[in-house]
């Protein structure tokens, strides 16, 4: 069995050693294979304009950030998928990082950039991947990826097992349509979003929180409430992703027709 995880929290704007500290604290007991942190949990999301992307991001290589998760996952012995803002010479992204006890293993740079997100950052450039974690192959996309059914099923194409879903949500339906990726594809996910809200200058971002962990055939194992930290662990079998029958005659991926399809 497979301990995976989420830490819903409600991050602080700008105030990255702050959150890093928080998120720390919240682990520093947990015992889990792999955990899942938001979108952008150390900076906040809701910026004013690139200057200040410019003013928080950090390259991966060269993070305090990064170096303090590793440690951390090094210390737990688990794994650790989260959110952040990476900067790379003068492009900047909204990014995912696969961290383990051995180091940086990927960074996944978010494709499908939502609403003021394409003022701010750099569209992702890399093809989606998959790892292999402790047994199972783990995909990473960001947030708003989960409205395009082509991540996930790529995904599931390259073997996915579980996918690790760091998301800032505003929409109320994407835990609903995550059912949906998850029984269309037969995959495990875990969507860690963070509750609360970012008030700015130019207006205030709320989130909706109900982070969630999500089965093959679209089984929901555990939703966490909407406004309230929460950190959870779920014990899975992880082969079950690997069954891929509907009927005795149908599989969810060689029943594909590709060449009817209109890209």
């Amino acid at each position: 069995m497979l301990r995976i995880g989420f830490y819903q929290f409600r991050p602080w704007f700008g105030q990255v050693k702050k959150n890093l500290d928080k998120v720390i604290h919240a682990l520093q007991d947990v015992s889990a294979d792999l955990v899942v942190l938001p979108e952008l949990p150390f900076t906040g999301y809701y910026f004013k304009d690139r200057q200040e992307v410019t003013a928080l991001a950090e390259a991966v290589s060269d993070s305090a950030t990064v170096s303090r998760l590793v440690d951390l996952c090094k210390e737990r012995n688990f794994y650790l998928v989260t959110g952040f803002a990476e900067k790379d010479k003068e492009k900047y992204f909204n990014s995912a990082l696969l961290l383990g006890p051995g180091g940086i293993i990927h960074t996944y740079r978010k494709i499908h950039l939502f609403d003021e997100e394409k003022v701010w950052f750099d569209p992702g450039d890399k093809p989606l991947q998959i790892h292999k974690v402790r047994g199972v192959n783990l995909g990473v996309m960001v947030c708003f990826d989960w409205i395009f059914p082509e991540v996930v099923r790529s995904l599931a194409l390259l073997g996915a097992d579980i996918i690790c879903h760091p998301s800032n949500l505003v929409l109320s339906y994407c835990q609903d349509a995550m059912v949906t990726r998850c029984l269309e594809n037969n995959v495990f996910a875990v969507t860690a979003n963070r509750f609360g809200a970012d008030k700015r200058s130019q207006g205030t971002l709320r989130f909706t929180g109900k982070s969630q962990i999500t089965a093959p055939r679209g089984k929901v194992l555990y939703r966490a409430p909407s406004q309230r930290e929460v950190v959870h662990v779920e014990a899975i079998d992880a082969s079950l992703a690997r069954d891929k029958s509907i009927t005795a005659r149908n599989d969810l991926l060689h029943d594909r027709r590709p060449d009817f399809y209109v890209s």
